[in-house]
């Protein structure tokens, strides 16, 4: 491991946001407007709440390309926080329940949970969206499509039949809908359930899908436990603020069957990577570890948002009193948007994965390694 590595830095009304990304191998095209496309996706979804409409999300390019190819140096970028107001916003006196301040402010031992909600706020996951854009443009030259959906929101759920194998049609359905679902249907459903928990100043949590396409087998490890993918992507999910469930394949839903039904017989299936394949998914694309050559999926969970108008219990700080939380500007809910940055997350351990396996200081010497080893494993 260790190929690809990245950080983040800025807090949520700091000046702004910055990023770096190493390991990105030289040669490579970098699209910036595909990045500053994500980073729009990201602030869209019906549900959302006032800062969407202050920020207008943009990268800055700061390092790491020559005439738009990058140069294996790290990549360094900011985005603007244009509602820059850190120092003028009030010191609230009491902590939300649900969110990090009254954990954060034990860490700390001080009563201030503006030094604690300022980076812990998914402000930040912009960054992270930013970044995975990047990856996933190494990913694309070696035809791996990462894509996420909304599948479930306020306990509204699309059809068994919402996912679309056509690329342009599942992307028109995206693009089209205000969930970033592809059951049209389920999008009005979704629209009443958040403007009923709006009357009632409340906030919706849901579910969203992540499926990667074209992987080869082989990718992660089973030979330590932090190299396996499964605790990789797992652990890069669970990174999002508000996440609380990962699954992959069957998830919990294969604890509950017998095992002859759960498991994926291996069968003659010639392929882009070999002889055989699996005649079904129910693995969600990973075993042992390590990619197995079908789809990747994957879904995880996030809770309603905690910063409700309506207040929720919590005490002073001052006087140790039962008070009504203070409500900070919020969202009623934010799943279309946690399913931007959940495919970046997963896009970015993907990209270290390959480059773990496959990685060399260009693109080309990158290329050359990949072919080379899917010449090999077509004999196995």
């Amino acid at each position: 491991m260790g190929a690809l590595r990245w950080t983040t830095a800025g807090e949520s009304h700091g000046r702004s946001l910055v990023a770096i990304l190493e390991g990105i191998p030289a040669g490579m095209q970098l699209d910036v407007a595909r990045v500053d496309a994500e980073l729009v996706r990201r602030q869209g979804g019906y549900g959302r709440g006032g800062r969407m409409r202050i920020e207008s999300d943009s990268i800055q390019l700061l390092s790491g390309t020559k005439a738009g190819v990058t140069l294996g140096s790290p990549i360094a970028f900011t985005i603007e926080n244009k509602d820059h107001t850190i120092e003028k916003l009030p010191t609230p006196t009491n902590p939300r329940p649900g969110h990090a301040d009254l954990a954060g402010c034990q860490k700390f031992t001080h009563t201030d949970p503006r030094a604690v909600l300022e980076r812990a706020s998914a402000r930040e996951t912009a960054a992270r969206v930013a970044l995975g854009a990047i990856a996933r443009q190494l990913l694309d030259a070696f035809g791996i499509e990462v894509f996420a959906h909304v599948v479930e929101l306020g306990g509204e759920r699309v059809g068994e039949d919402a996912w679309r194998d056509d690329r342009d049609e599942r992307l028109a359905r995206r693009a089209a809908s205000d969930f970033w679902s592809l059951d049209p249907d389920a999008d009005a459903r979704f629209r009443a359930r958040v403007d009923r928990a709006r009357e009632e100043r409340d906030s919706l949590g849901g579910v969203f899908e992540t499926r990667a396409l074209g992987l080869p087998p082989g990718l992660g490890s089973c030979a330590s436990g932090p190299a396996r993918l499964t605790a990789r992507i797992g652990g890069a999910l669970f990174s999002i603020p508000a996440m609380k469930g990962v699954e992959f394949g069957l998830g919990f839903e294969g604890a509950r069957r017998v095992g002859s039904v759960v498991h994926d017989p291996i069968v003659p299936q010639p392929g882009p990577f070999g002889r055989f394949g699996r005649a079904s998914n129910h693995a969600g694309g990973l075993e042992g570890g390590m990619t197995n050559g079908e789809p990747l999926v994957v879904r995880t969970a996030m809770k309603p948002i905690p910063s409700l108008k309506q207040g929720l219990p919590s005490v002073d700080f001052g006087t140790g009193a039962a008070v009504q939380a203070t409500y900070q500007r919020s969202d009623v809910t934010s799943v279309p948007a946690a399913s931007v940055v959940g495919e970046a997350v997963v896009a970015l351990e993907l990209a270290g994965a390959f480059l773990d396996k496959f990685g060399g200081d260009a693109l080309d010497h990158v290329r050359d390694s990949f072919d080379a080893w899917r010449e090999r494993v077509r004999r196995v």
